[in-house]
């Protein structure tokens, strides 16, 4: 008898073991990210993969059931190195995988194309960073995106320009790119809403290394503003060239620049740079510091830009497939729409288009080699919990 109990026991704990293993591995769930991971804009793709990477982590540490079934999330990253040729062939790569939705891309000009090929497959995307209007005004029920548009944040910083900084002799270089250009548009209307006016506009290119004419010219025009609409890396030898020019106006960005890139490049150059970036301050996340060190212990390196937006677009997709209990994507885009989720960012919610609801943005300015919050400006002033 004794015997038979010990076998019985022994043949139970098996079948529990066997359980519980079945239970960790589960069902495999893909989520796709797209972003660039090699290239000049390499490192901003690998901090949002990161964001994407603790939050997979996150939800399979509380191993879920969806449908009745445990699943277990991975995550597919593809390189799309900027490039809109590039991202498509990412996006159908994707969709080949049998991911059920996908977090990306970074840039505008690589999230229109792409989002075209998941549209066609019916498989939802959260852009986590691209913040062209236009990405969203093509009408796919399949497009959204965790971070507020440049409509909105372009408009914010050419009031802040006139009414805050008092600019009078305002030019605009632009980096021709969907996201520079489209920045630089809104902008300038912000300028013109609030009373004030552009003394003109420069162009330069993405591949732009050298801004020695561009430069010369705004300091003929006796700029006190400059904004410049593209990324740091090219904001950061602007804000060093304007310096050997002895050019004394505030260069001024919205989106792109609050980067620890740009401190680097720009050296004590960019004291004073100021800039627009989507969302609050990391502090000032609702649960930002938590997700500040948990990716500082997982990474060894502090948070590059967007990573936080990549963490809440992952947790987004997640939380509306448990509140449709599928992991099929026709079956859980609807509560994509309708969801209400309390990331890390904040609350995430869409309007029709896809857009997030009541974004906010934070004004910045390097001070003593640091970028430091000035101002908060749309959205809910969230205090950290």
């Amino acid at each position: 008898m004794t015997r038979f109990l010990l076998t019985l026991s022994a043949v139970t704990l098996a079948v529990l073991g066997i359980a519980s293993a079945a239970h960790a591995a589960g069902q495999e769930v893909r989520i796709g990210f797209a972003g660039p991971l090699t290239g000049p804009s390499g490192r901003i793709g690998k901090d949002l993969e990161n964001g994407a990477r603790l939050a997979i982590d996150d939800a399979n540490r509380a191993r879920p059931v969806i449908g009745g079934r445990a699943v277990t999330f991975t995550l597919v990253p593809e390189d799309d190195q900027s490039d809109p040729r590039t991202a498509v062939t990412v996006a159908q790569r994707l969709v080949d995988a049998g991911v059920v939705g996908v977090v990306g891309h970074w840039n505008t000009g690589t999230s229109i194309p792409a989002s075209r090929i998941y549209r066609d497959a019916g498989i939802p995307e959260i852009a986590p960073a691209s913040t062209g209007h236009q990405y969203t005004r093509q009408g796919y029920a399949t497009a959204f995106r965790a971070m507020g548009h440049d409509d909105v944040g372009g408009s914010h910083t050419g009031r802040y320009a006139v009414q805050a900084l008092k600019a009078g002799r305002i030019v605009v270089i632009d980096d021709r790119t969907s996201f520079g250009a489209g920045l630089a548009d809104q902008f300038i209307k912000g300028v013109q809403a609030a009373g004030g006016h552009v003394l003109g506009r420069e162009y330069v290119n993405d591949k732009t290394t050298d801004f020695s004419a561009v430069l010369t010219s705004v300091k003929g025009k006796k700029a006190d503003l400059v904004f410049f609409g593209g990324l740091d890396a090219q904001a950061a030898p602007i804000a060093r060239r304007m310096k050997q020019l002895g050019i004394q106006a505030t260069l001024l960005g919205a989106g792109g620049f609050v980067s620890q890139t740009f401190l680097k490049l720009a050296g004590p150059d960019g004291e004073g740079v100021t800039a627009l970036e989507p969302g609050l301050p990391v502090a000032r996340m609702p649960g930002g510091k938590a997700f500040e060190t948990a990716y500082r212990a997982r990474f060894n390196t502090p948070i590059e830009l967007h990573a936080p937006f990549a963490y809440d677009a992952t947790r987004t997709l997640i939380a509306a497939m448990k509140a449709a209990n599928s992991t099929e994507p026709a079956k859980y885009l609807p509560a994509l729409k309708k969801v209400n989720y309390a990331g890390v960012t904040g609350r995430i919610a869409f309007d029709r288009e896809g857009n997030l609801l009541d974004p906010a943005f934070t004004l910045y300015q390097v001070r003593n080699g640091a970028w430091v919050p000035v101002s908060t400006v749309g959205g809910a002033r969230t205090a950290a919990r």
